[in-house]
């Protein structure tokens, strides 16, 4: 079992263009940028945890990650993250249906990563706004938010999946956040 370890922020426009400048200027390493499709499924015992199951795909490759968030009051959130590459999405969509499972919330994202510090730094766009991930250790995102001048930049508490559901729109049993939903 993986532990996770990572803090979020909510990013102004200008903001997110004065980290990425810092970024440059403090010789991150960039590792570049995707765009992800991320359904999240509901059925077993999924509703009445703190967890997710997802299938997230980005371009031909995906991802299936179990996620279990631990409670805390803190803005630097620990949870278990079990996940695997899965050779083809739509097969283990149609596993995941055979065995119960059923989506019930899509959301997609933008995604540029860096490394920096110790950390994984996630610049997301998302259809509901902007956002900065760092993930390392407790220490080691201390030292990348110094670094990066992050002392003016709100923590977000929220998960992408309590953004997504309330912000989203009802596609019968489904909730999406996408950047153009098809009529």
């Amino acid at each position: 079992m993986a532990i996770e370890i990572e803090k979020k922020y909510r990013l102004t426009l200008d903001q997110r263009e004065r980290l990425l400048r810092r970024l440059r200027e403090v010789g991150a390493t960039h590792e570049g940028e995707a765009f992800e499709e991320n359904i999240l499924y509901a059925g077993g015992n999924l509703h009445t945890r703190q967890c997710v199951l997802r299938l997230r795909r980005t371009g031909d490759a995906a991802t299936l990650t179990y996620k279990e968030r631990y409670p805390s009051a803190s803005p630097i959130k620990h949870q278990r993250e079990d996940e695997t590459r899965v050779e083809g999405a739509a097969a283990m969509a149609a596993i995941l249906d055979a065995l119960g499972y059923r989506p019930a919330l899509v959301y997609e994202k933008r995604r540029e990563t860096w490394h920096v510090a110790g950390t994984e730094v996630s610049v997301d766009e998302l259809p509901f706004g902007l956002f900065l991930e760092i993930e390392g250790d407790e220490a080691s995102i201390g030292a990348a938010e110094e670094l990066l001048d992050l002392a003016d930049v709100e923590a977000e508490m929220a998960t992408y999946p309590q953004l997504a559901h309330a912000c989203g729109q009802r596609r019968g049993e489904i909730i999406e956040a996408r950047f153009k939903l098809d009529q």
